[in-house]
């Protein structure tokens, strides 16, 4: 008899931001399946007896192929085991959860998917700056700067990223280049404001902001490392007024 599978949210990085159901499945988990960006002290609430398996991704380093991945979840499952595939922020939101339900699915594996806090609302909202605003913006897009990394920038249509009233880029740090110059191209003016968000919801949170003129060109925005949040638009401005987390300063 087959096992069941979670694919659970952990939440934006604060370990106290996952869901109830989220820290539930962890600790009914034979099997803890986790991302890079999982805090560990949601690694630790898993059974002593618990399997503990890092399938870590970082840019141009992965620890496995999403398919080995895939196998590796359905694997275990098919073992009998009550599996949790543990991944930040929501599994649904560039989280790859939708290959994996699929292949579960095919397989006759049963799933649960438990939405988490993602970093496109969480991240932004700890440096104090609203994705929406009664007199700012009525709406936000969010893309993945994962589809800026081809020269053409395939994967986004520039001319929709650019008229978005809020842009949330994730993962998009070392293509911010690339992003500010394919938005000034499609017309987004110059100097809309930016916000950089490193950590986002984590004691070592750190913001940097400018406008897509001068982003690029500011010394603080070389210190940042992943993962970061870019915030694009009128939004940004109420950062200095909204902000409630005292946020690390930037150091060479």
């Amino acid at each position: 008899m087959y096992g069941k599978v979670y694919l659970t949210g952990a939440g934006p990085g604060d370990p106290k931001l996952i869901t109830l159901r989220g820290l539930e499945t962890i600790r009914l988990a034979d099997v803890l399946i986790y991302d890079r960006l999982v805090a560990e002290e949601l690694v630790e609430e898993a059974s002593p007896s618990a399997e503990l398996l890092y399938v870590g991704k970082a840019s141009g380093h992965h620890t496995m192929k999403q398919e080995e991945i895939n196998a590796l979840i359905a694997d275990r499952a098919m073992k009998g085991c009550t599996v949790t595939r543990l991944k930040g922020g929501d599994p649904f939101v560039f989280g790859r959860g939708g290959e994996e339900a699929l292949y579960l699915s095919a397989l006759g594996v049963e799933f649960e998917i438990v939405p988490g806090i993602s970093s496109c609302i969480a991240a932004p909202a700890y440096a104090g700056i609203p994705v929406t605003h009664r007199k700012l913006a009525a709406s936000f897009a969010v893309i993945t700067g994962h589809e800026c990394v081809d020269k053409d920038g395939a994967g986004v249509d520039w001319n929709w990223a650019a008229g978005a009233e809020t842009l949330v880029v994730l993962m998009g740090l070392q293509q911010l280049p690339v992003i500010v110059r394919r938005l000034l191209e499609a017309g987004k003016d110059a100097s809309v404001p930016i916000a950089l968000i490193q950590s986002g919801t984590r004691e070592t949170q750190r913001i940097v902001t400018g406008t897509l003129a001068d982003i690029t060109a500011n010394p603080e925005t070389a210190h940042l490392v992943s993962p970061v949040a870019i915030v694009i638009g009128p939004v940004v401005t109420l950062q200095d007024s909204l902000a409630w987390r005292k946020v690390e300063a930037v150091v060479s």
